[in-house]
């Protein structure tokens, strides 16, 4: 029998819709072929609908991410429109927060034939995991800092709770990788512990964790070291973790290894929820061209089958988020059908056509 999952789509704002409909359908058509059967409820929020309502993730749709088995979240937020203290249209934070999906993950992959800025050795490859804290670190005053004519405030919240689960979760990211093949069973604890007492205590609950599993190696580096080594030695990473402001600036770097982020997809997973989106923008200055790239959102789509799969112990939805991941990257290999951003002039609907002919 079919198992039916339920998933909530956000089809965003900017490029949002376009990218998420050729996303959708390759998901249908891999249900189809296979023992599952997914369920899409298009739902409303994100600045486009904040201009035209004043709100801008309703309460409906924030019941819809509750109730659903996983979400695909599409580009969030125009420049345009903002709030009346200035600051820009967020649904996805306010999801990771009220769902407390503690663990970003932002894959890191650059494999033979895709282009890279890098100047790769010979038989180099690069293939880690970025884990970003979602709900707190710097971001947790997101909206509600203090601000008065002489000076500005900011504060930025680590707790052990959330810090445990966080670990946790790498720890066992890194087992699952090593255990694929994939990875050499390495955590690595990003932080600026020599400087600030707060991420001191993120490393002693890092380091607490660590010694509930001996057969993974721990390590630790400075967030600055870190960006470099992104640069010079990025195949010596395996799993990283790290707060949520170090998370989302070493993510960005991330994608511009692997040629930018029109294919640096991520997800943001909690104990219970999980939402699926592509790192870029939404893109106004080219929305409705139809020359947007759909491969990150393509991407996230793969994220959410293996989730799932994992989840729900479904091998097959695992090894179709396989193939649509390897199919994803078989066409940037071929380099015959990619959008402006990769240097081609294929449409969204080529590339994504691509992907479906590769499928």
């Amino acid at each position: 029998m079919e198992r039916a999952f339920k998933i909530a789509v956000f089809d965003g704002d900017g490029i949002g819709p376009e990218i998420m409909a050729p996303a959708v359908e390759i998901l249908t058509f891999l249900a189809q072929s296979g023992n599952y059967e997914l369920a899409f409820e298009h739902v409303p929020a994100g600045a486009a609908h904040y201009d035209r309502t004043g709100e801008s993730l309703p309460a409906a749709s924030m019941d819809a991410a509750r109730a659903a088995d996983a979400i695909l979240l599409s580009a969030m937020g125009l420049p345009s429109v903002r709030y009346p203290d200035g600051t820009e249209i967020s649904p996805q934070i306010d999801l990771r927060k009220a769902l407390t999906l503690f663990a970003g993950v932002r894959p890191v992959r650059i494999f033979p034939g895709q282009q890279t800025p890098l100047n790769m050795p010979e038989g180099r490859e690069v293939d880690f995991v970025l884990i970003r804290e979602s709900t707190e670190g710097l971001f947790h005053t997101q909206g509600r800092g203090e601000v008065s004519e002489k000076e500005a405030r900011e504060t930025l919240l680590i707790t052990r709770e959330i810090s445990e689960k966080l670990f946790r979760f790498a720890f066992n990211l890194a087992q699952t990788r090593k255990d694929q093949g994939r990875g050499k069973g390495r955590v690595t604890c990003v932080d600026k512990a020599n400087v600030f007492r707060a991420f001191a205590f993120f490393r002693a609950i890092f380091d607490a964790e660590a010694k509930r599993h001996p057969d993974l190696i721990a390590d630790h580096a400075y967030v600055d070291a870190t960006a470099l080594w992104f640069v010079l030695k990025p195949w010596d990473f395996d799993v990283l973790v790290t707060e949520n402001m170090f998370g989302d600036i070493l993510s960005d770097l991330g994608a511009g290894l692997m040629g930018g982020l029109g294919v640096a997809p991520s997800a943001d997973i909690g104990e219970h929820h999980a939402v699926f989106q592509p790192c870029h923008g939404s893109a106004p200055d080219i929305a409705g061209q139809g020359i947007a790239n759909p491969l990150a959102m393509i991407l996230s789509g793969a994220m959410m089958l293996d989730w799932l799969g994992v989840k729900h112990d479904h091998p097959g939805m695992v090894a179709d988020g396989t193939r649509l991941r390897e199919a994803v990257e078989a066409v940037i290999a071929e380099g015959t059908t990619l959008t402006g951003d990769l240097g081609g002039t294929a449409t969204t609907g080529q590339a994504a056509a691509a992907v479906m002919a590769r499928l």
